[in-house]
């Protein structure tokens, strides 16, 4: 079996088995280490706003994932990596040790950074690689605008508000619109999906696989060499 199609097999296993395979959105109730990192909103904002005071080295989200250029190709949607499946970026993280101690606190955690959306992006629809991970947002900066910057997953469509955590499945379609004139920026995680054992030990081995993919592999890469 090639491995696109051991993924897409897993993935309807997920869809199949697991008791939430088919939600959209989650209960963030059921996961509670947000309540943690929600409590903990002014230390991570006042972290970001020191990083936020050089744009510059940020880079574009398409330049940390080539991959990604058919969704976005400018620098108005940018990407301050913590971790790559499972790779900590350390000089990022030793700028933010707070926020680094409170994502090491996240179950299963893969990916975390902060995503910058500028004034006016919009992110068309796209579907992320494989449902056996979770995503999570905790909004670190809203525009007051609340219903011009919003997020629209599966046809179901929510706007973050500051410090409320918000939890979905990327698998499906999704697009995120910033109509307002302020920037938005999350805290992003993607962590394991809970499943049950023999479920979650698939999984497990298909997310190892993933992790030697060169498109997990190159930018970790790229961060080592210090060249993002």
């Amino acid at each position: 079996m090639g491995f696109m199609m051991l993924l897409r097999t897993v993935e309807t296993l997920i869809r199949l088995c697991s008791r939430e395979g088919r939600r959209v959105y989650f209960d963030t109730a059921a996961f509670p280490w947000t309540v943690t990192l929600e409590a903990a909103t002014a230390e991570i904002v006042a972290e970001l706003d020191a990083v936020l005071m050089d744009r510059a080295a940020i880079p574009a989200f398409h330049e940390v994932s080539p991959e990604q250029r058919v969704i976005t190709d400018d620098d108005r949607w940018k990407s301050y990596v913590f971790q790559v499946f499972g790779t900590g970026i350390e000089r990022n993280r030793r700028r933010c040790p707070r926020t680094a101690g409170l994502i090491d606190g996240i179950p299963g955690l893969r990916n975390a950074m902060f995503s910058i959306l500028a004034p006016g992006k919009h992110i068309p629809e796209h579907r992320g690689p494989y449902n056996g991970l979770l995503r999570f947002h905790l909004p670190l900066k809203v525009p007051s605008e609340v219903n011009a910057c919003s997020i629209d997953v599966a046809g179901e469509r929510r706007s973050w508000s500051l410090g409320q955590s918000l939890i979905f499945d990327d698998s499906f379609p999704h697009s995120v619109r910033n109509e307002s004139a302020e920037e938005r920026v999350v805290l992003f995680a993607d962590f394991e999906r809970p499943l049950p054992p023999i479920l979650r030990a698939l999984n497990r081995f298909v997310l190892a696989l993933l992790a030697w993919t060169p498109m997990i592999r190159n930018p970790i890469k790229r961060f080592e060499a210090g060249q993002l």
